[in-house]
Parts: C-alpha cells; sequence; structure tokens
C-alpha cells in the first residue's frame, strides 16, 4: 500500500495540482504570472547567480528528458554504449546540477542579505529556492557522488518506465521498489515541487520564452538622471 501512495497516488496529485493549480491562476490571476524583476535593487548578484541558475535548470532539464522520457533501447539503437552514456550523464548532467545549485544559493543569499531584496521576497520565494536547492542537490549528489562511489545505478531501466507509465495511466509500481532510497527521494521531492509551482513565482516557467535567456537587462534611472536633463 505505501508503494502505491508513493509511486501512484502521489505523483498524480502532484500533477493534479500543478496542472489545475496553473490553469486557475491564470485564469483568475493572471497578473502574477510572471516573475518581476528585482535588478533595480541589485545588479552584481543578479548578473551572476540567474544566468547559472536559468542556464543550468534548461540543460537539466534536457539532460532528464533524454534519460527519463526517451527508452535506453533507443541510445543502444543508435549506437550509444551505457558507459558511453553514464559518461556523459556523469558530467554534462552534475555540470548542470552544480549550475542550478551554485546559481539558486547565490539568489537565495541575495535574497536574505540585500535589504532591500528581502524586503519585496515573499515566503513562497525562499521556498521555491529552498526547494529548488534540496532537489537539485540531491540530483547533484546522485550524479557526481552516489553513481561514481557506490554503483553507477541504471535508473533507464527502472525510474525511466515507471515514469512514462504515468502518462498512459498504467502506472508501474513495482519497479520502483527497488530504487535505492536516495533516487526515491529525489523523485519525491522533485514532483511535491511540481505541486508548489501554481502558489510561487516557479509558474512563469511556463511563459519564459527561449531567448529570455539572452535579453538585454532592464535599464532603470534615477529621477536625478532625469532632473539633470530637465525632464
Amino acid at each position: 500500500m505505501e508503494a502505491i501512495f508513493w509511486w501512484v497516488i502521489f505523483p498524480y496529485i502532484a500533477l493534479a495540482i500543478m496542472i489545475f493549480g496553473s490553469i486557475y491562476r491564470f485564469a483568475h490571476r493572471q497578473l502574477t504570472w510572471v516573475a518581476p524583476s528585482t535588478e533595480f535593487f541589485e545588479k552584481k548578484w543578479l548578473k551572476i547567480g540567474s544566468p547559472l541558475f536559468h542556464y543550468g535548470l534548461l540543460f537539466a532539464f534536457i539532460g532528464h528528458v533524454m534519460g527519463m522520457v526517451i527508452p535506453q533501447g533507443f541510445y543502444h539503437w543508435i549506437g550509444v554504449s551505457d558507459h558511453m552514456y553514464h559518461i556523459l550523464a556523469i558530467y554534462a548532467g552534475g555540470l548542470a546540477g552544480l549550475m542550478v545549485v551554485a546559481g539558486a544559493v547565490i539568489l537565495l543569499i541575495r535574497k536574505m542579505t540585500i535589504d532591500r531584496v528581502r524586503v519585496h521576497a515573499t515566503f513562497a520565494d525562499f521556498f521555491s529556492v529552498i526547494s529548488l536547492i534540496i532537489v537539485a542537490g540531491l540530483g547533484v549528489y546522485v550524479t557526481l557522488v552516489y553513481n561514481t562511489t557506490v554503483v553507477a545505478y541504471e535508473y533507464r531501466e527502472t525510474i525511466g518506465p515507471w515514469f512514462r507509465s504515468l502518462f498512459v495511466f498504467q502506472p508501474k509500481y513495482e519497479l520502483m521498489r527497488a530504487v535505492p532510497f536516495v533516487f526515491q527521494l529525489h523523485v519525491i521531492t522533485a514532483f511535491a515541487l511540481f505541486a508548489s509551482i501554481p502558489f510561487t513565482r516557479l509558474v512563469h516557467l511556463y511563459s519564459a520564452p527561449v531567448h529570455y535567456l539572452n535579453r538585454p537587462y532592464q535599464q532603470y534611472r534615477s529621477r536625478s538622471a532625469f532632473k539633470r536633463k530637465g525632464i
């Protein structure tokens, strides 16, 4: 019964909250959909933490699609061996995870130590950043530590098929029974994070265009600058 809850009921509840909660927020609270810029209050650490976090998140997402969505057999078909895949996953996935963690930690410290940023931050802001650090931190641990010091766990034979089975409404929860605990914890915290999306500024990820990462920073001018120009 415990396995059914964590690997059948809980994921569907989390996904339902994420989907229907996001639809409700878009329909009734559209003005809160985007994440407002705090560049006006502090630029130095934002320019370091934000690109690290966002690029890392993008690369991590691509890595999870490659590992969880694309079946193991496809890689064998195109000539990518399991060893080759694991080397790529450790180096590329580990780097992406470290970027997410480093960027999120910088943004969290910025929120806590810069007074003008902190007063505009909400509980949901702190919750989302800390949750991301926990989820990404677990991902970095299983990628760089567990897979290199304990065993190179083949999650494409268990977690991957289980994840895909959720979307055809035939969850293979029995596959998750033998999965190492740290991997299970990573999955559970990730789904809990998905459920929190409608209640935090993470909701803006739905509408973030690809060119957002390369957009110029917003420019602000002080009132004194306008006064000097006689405006």
